[in-house]
């Protein structure tokens, strides 16, 4: 045993035994005798507006054996009374404590510490992870209460995808190209032209960074708009996939190329930053020297933004305050876009955790539910008072626990 590897195989099974005695597996073979708890809280986040089960998906739930508890008011922003949730099932609550006091907390934005501290210890957590604004506090917090933590932009499905990020990066396209048309909008003293143009009059110019979901879905728009568009991206089957999903072998693409992008900046109307982030910050490509080349009152909107933004210009705003100008061009760079149509957007989240929460319930547990879905399983960044995500592990500097080991160490102990 002293020669045993510190962090080794046996080592985990060890200390997963010792998480779950023999007596405690055998009865997490078949259902909680008491229902499991689910908690949907208020969002005190100002501009979120969204949640994460609509009452029709609460109702589903109710029927497979949860108990749901929503604080009075959380669905007023999607249009949700808390009459329709109580019809479904759930019971309201009307302190947050009461909402966080459950096995499954479900929120968008990452809990304050004072509602880390209302939750039971082990339990879980599922709402976005927000890598970018995370303070180490918060993590320490986790790990001091035990508390399995899920993010949303980490979660995978069976085939690999990331489900609630590509349902809000389609939200995000789809709506980016009717803000660009607002603000190029004369009431909004911008250009005062029309998003594509007429008969007589040319197409406005549109140039998309990023060949992706939002790539896709803004791009879409825009041409159904009738604007002209060139869509720039470093990964060519990226830019390959995006023609063929369009149906538009004529569109224009291109690497991104730092000349022909400033050339191409310098002539459009608008620009959308739309490159998702690898290790976990998205690559700034636009200079601020570009940026001042642009046309006086042309529109940038970096969707990146909340990973970092792709503009050396780009800054956070708000939906209350969601522009400035910077060298004569309007910047629009509101992190969290899918709030403006909230409820769409927590119908397509619901739609997603909704199966989820089922399979968690027939299985016994989230437990049962990490061991058994390494897909589920990738979205867990901290479980067993360790962090098992590696990039946040070495972000705040942090010891990383290999969750695919403990994982692997229940398999072989349950044969």
């Amino acid at each position: 045993m002293g020669n045993k590897k510190k962090g080794s195989f046996s080592e985990v099974a060890e200390e997963f035994y010792q998480y779950h005695p023999q007596e405690t597996l055998e009865k997490e073979q078949g259902k909680h005798k008491n229902p499991i708890s689910i908690g949907i809280p208020n969002e005190l986040e100002r501009y979120e507006k969204r949640l994460v089960l609509r009452p029709e998906a609460v109702a589903i739930l109710v029927n497979n054996g949860y108990d749901v508890r929503v604080e009075s008011g959380a669905g007023n922003s999607a249009k949700y009374t808390d009459r329709e949730f109580s019809e479904a099932g759930a019971k309201i609550v009307y302190s947050a404590k009461e909402a966080f006091e459950v096995d499954i907390v479900l929120k968008i934005s990452p809990p304050t510490l004072k509602e880390i501290n209302y939750m039971k210890k082990g339990k879980t957590v599922f709402s976005a992870l927000q890598l970018n604004t995370l303070p180490l506090e918060y993590i320490e917090a986790l790990l001091d209460k035990d508390i399995t933590a899920l993010a949303f932009e980490l979660i995978e499905d069976k085939v690999g995808g990331l489900p609630v990020v590509r349902a809000m990066s389609e939200i995000a396209g789809s709506t980016v190209m009717l803000i660009a048309a607002e603000q190029l909008s004369s009431l909004n003293e911008g250009k005062g032209i029309i998003m594509g143009g007429i008969t007589g009059v040319p197409p406005t110019k549109v140039v998309v960074l990023g060949a992706g979901t939002v790539a896709e879905f803004a791009v879409r728009t825009a041409i159904g708009l009738g604007a002209e568009v060139m869509v720039f991206d470093n990964h060519i089957y990226k830019l390959r996939r995006l023609k063929e999903s369009l149906g538009l072998h004529q569109l224009y693409t291109s690497t991104i190329d730092m000349l022909t992008l400033e050339e191409a900046l310098a002539d459009c109307d608008v620009a959308i930053g739309a490159i998702r982030a690898e290790e976990g910050v998205t690559p700034c490509v636009v200079t601020e020297e570009m940026v001042a080349k642009m046309k006086p009152d042309s529109v940038i909107i970096d969707v990146s933004i909340d990973q970092g933004g792709c503009f050396d210009t780009s800054e956070c705003t708000t939906h209350v305050q969601p522009t400035y100008r910077k060298h004569g061009v309007i910047h629009y760079c509101v992190p969290n876009m899918a709030s403006r149509v909230s409820r769409t957007a927590t119908s397509a989240i619901s739609n997603i955790f909704t199966p989820i929460l089922s399979q968690i319930i027939e299985l016994g547990g989230i437990d049962k539910m990490i061991f058994q879905n390494s897909w589920f399983a990738h979205g867990i960044y901290t479980y067993r008072r360790g962090v098992t995500n590696k990039l946040l592990a070495n972000k705040f500097k942090l010891p990383f626990k290999d969750l695919e080991l403990i994982i692997a160490a229940s398999t072989s102990i349950g044969r």
